[in-house]
């Protein structure tokens, strides 16, 4: 059973959800929201209040003006994406506290919260380049 107990903890120490991501947000919590696909992706669509900053350019120049006592919290498309799991790798080898945002997007969006949209040319995609 102590096995069982540490892996649940350790998912909610790694990982959330919508609805908690969502209060956080309403509670002023300090919660930094990254959008780890391309900025094409992120124009078609993305968590109001997120900021783009693609897994792949993650660094720490690109990071120099997080606060660091905040939790970065970090999403892509959703379970046919892994942006997310890169972008989650890489802030935390920066030094981050971070979780993964479950289901990214899609999840998001299922789940009745707002997205903020911008009218860019371009097709569809899962944006985790």
């Amino acid at each position: 059973m102590q096995d069982q107990l540490k892996h649940y903890s350790d998912k909610l120490a790694y990982e959330t959800d919508s609805w908690d991501l969502q209060v956080a947000l309403d509670g002023g919590d300090n919660v930094v929201v990254i959008d780890a696909r391309s900025p094409e992706a992120y124009a078609r669509g993305h968590i109001p209040g997120a900021m783009n900053l693609p897994h792949r350019t993650m660094s720490g120049d690109t990071t120099a003006g997080f606060d660091r006592a905040a939790l970065v919290v970090v999403y892509c498309d959703g379970i046919g994406c892994n942006a997310s799991t890169k972008g989650a790798l890489n802030m935390t080898r920066l030094g981050f506290r971070v979780k993964e945002l479950i289901g990214g997007l899609d999840w998001w969006m299922r789940d009745g919260h707002p997205v903020e949209e911008n009218q860019v040319a371009g097709g569809i995609g899962c944006g985790c380049d």
